[in-house]
């Protein structure tokens, strides 16, 4: 995995982490009225033993779990797909990108590819699938229905959408998930004909009935999903290490992405923020040790020229805020733009 990659990853866990430290629960005074949870959760207090102590905290603490659970969910894993890939989210619905056009038969046909689906007439298979769904004929134009990928690219040969999906899907969303993903191929296969090979998969960032972090199971944990099996092929899928290895096109990228996020991730990560984001030299041994462990890359170069900027940006006002300014923005975002302006000083 190269520097700029690395860098890029590193920020976004900063950023989730900034995001979840603001909302963590120091205590529970502030929590909101939950009279239903906490008299249910009495009947479990023999269970929870000397590990629960506090129940209005552990409601607060469950939340915010929630919350992270969300963050990472639909912000931290398509981020990071996207970085990895060159890809972008595309969204192609009435209100976004506008929905794409398909011809009646393709929907005719993907309708009865569904009703036989759904009664265990046939079995997935991707072949016999995208030959009845690419269609060339004079029919008339039809929308698609709203679909979307988290992760979109292509190149002169191939066109790639990824939908990535919570480890716990809700039971009967594969029925859904594979009509949009029907229907979005045949919008690709009508807008590329045959110049690009399309295709359209389910994507989930790790297997929680794997007993290694990086490893799955790829059978029993598609098995533990309801109608996953019904609908889906195994090839439409990536888990775990398969998918961020088909992302980046790398071997190991889970392992190393864990392994930034632990570098970084640490109990004393506030005081190392707090250090580089108030005011503290930038061009302090703290500061650039900070830099290198959490792969700072952009700043460390800034930082190490220090000297030099100050005097080839001497006498203009502006950019002297500009150097003097935090690295970070308030929602921990590293400001690019900050570098962008100043890097070019560092030759001149």
């Amino acid at each position: 995995m190269d520097n700029q990659i690395k860098e890029k990853i590193s920020i976004e866990v900063i950023k989730t982490l900034v995001s979840r430290f603001e909302t963590f629960p120091e205590d529970a005074s502030n929590n909101r009225n939950a009279p239903f949870h906490e008299a249910f959760l009495n009947a479990f207090t023999d269970e929870f033993g000397d590990r629960v102590s506090d129940i209005p905290f552990f409601i607060s603490l469950s939340s915010w779990m929630h919350g992270l659970n969300t963050t990472l969910g639909q912000t931290f894993f398509e981020n990071i797909a996207q970085l990895l890939s060159d890809g972008e989210k595309r969204e192609y619905t009435s209100k976004k990108l506008g929905n794409l056009p398909i011809l009646k038969t393709q929907k005719d046909s993907i309708n009865d590819l569904m009703t036989d689906l759904s009664n265990s007439i046939v079995k997935p298979n991707l072949e016999n699938e995208d030959k009845k769904i690419n269609i060339d004929d004079k029919s008339e134009e039809v929308d698609a229905i709203d679909f979307s990928a988290d992760v979109y690219f292509e190149d002169e040969n191939e066109v790639v959408a990824i939908e990535l999906k919570s480890v716990k899907p809700n039971s009967g969303e594969m029925r859904g998930e594979k009509r949009k993903i029907l229907e979005g191929k045949a919008a690709f296969f009508k807008k590329y004909g045959d110049s690009k090979s399309i295709r359209f998969l389910i994507g989930f960032p790790f297997d929680p009935t794997s007993e290694e972090s990086t490893a799955s199971n790829k059978e029993k944990f598609l098995g533990s999903i309801i109608n996953m099996n019904k609908f889906f092929h195994i090839d439409e899928t990536l888990v775990a290490n398969e998918l961020w290895d088909y992302l980046s096109g790398e071997e190991n990228t889970m392992e190393n992405i864990l392994e930034i996020i632990n570098q970084i991730s640490t109990t004393d990560f506030m005081t190392k923020y707090k250090i580089l984001n108030n005011g503290v030299s930038k061009t302090s041994k703290d500061y650039t040790d900070i830099l290198k462990s959490w792969n700072l890359y952009s700043e460390l170069e800034l930082s190490e020229n220090y000297e030099l900027l100050e005097k080839n940006i001497e006498g203009d006002k502006r950019l002297i805020k500009w150097l003097n300014k935090n690295c970070f923005d308030n929602k921990g975002a590293y400001r690019f733009d900050r570098y962008n302006l100043l890097v070019d000083y560092i030759e001149n």
